[in-house]
Formats: structure tokens, C-alpha cells, sequence
């Protein structure tokens, strides 16, 4: 079941925004977001939580035209493990 995505200045979060069930943390840099982490609540994983969340945030990055850089160790393996992402995935 998809969740609501809500996004505020350098965060993209399911959930409440001051205890989100998931939250991806980005930084914007010359039309680069930059995935600093990706974090699910232990009684929310396995629920594909942060890969909604790493989905939302290529979607994002399409359609402002930028590149992301997955800093992130698990916004990156979702990225190389679906070839249509590796479009934006800043080499």
C-alpha cells in the first residue's frame, strides 16, 4: 500500500514529521540531490517504505532535470539494482 510522501526543505518523510514512520535526507547541490540516509522505523520495515521513498526522490530529480549522488549505502544499491534510475544516477 502506497504511503503519503510529504517533503520539506531536505526531507522526504512517511509518517509524522517529528517521529516518520521512514524519512530520506537529501541535500541539493549545483542540480545534484545528494542522499544522505535513508531511515525506517524498525516496526515499519519490510514494508517497502524506503524504496517508496528513494522512487519519490527520482521522480523528484526527473523532473527538475538534476542528478542524484546516493551517499546513502541503501538509496545507492536501490539505484544500481533498477537499470531505469541509473539515468540520473550521477556516475
Amino acid at each position: 500500500m502506497e504511503q503519503e510522501i510529504n517533503v520539506k526543505k531536505g526531507k522526504l518523510y512517511i509518517g509524522d514529521e517529528e517521529d516518520p514512520k521512514a524519512q530520506l535526507l537529501f541535500e541539493e547541490e549545483n542540480n545534484t540531490m545528494i542522499i544522505t540516509s535513508t531511515f525506517v522505523d524498525p516496526s515499519e520495515r519490510e514494508q517497502g517504505l524506503g524504496r517508496e521513498l528513494v522512487d519519490y526522490a527520482v521522480n523528484h530529480a526527473r523532473k527538475n532535470k538534476w542528478k542524484i549522488d546516493p551517499v546513502c549505502s541503501f538509496a545507492r544499491e536501490v539505484m544500481e539494482q533498477t537499470p531505469e534510475y541509473r539515468v540520473v544516477l550521477n556516475k
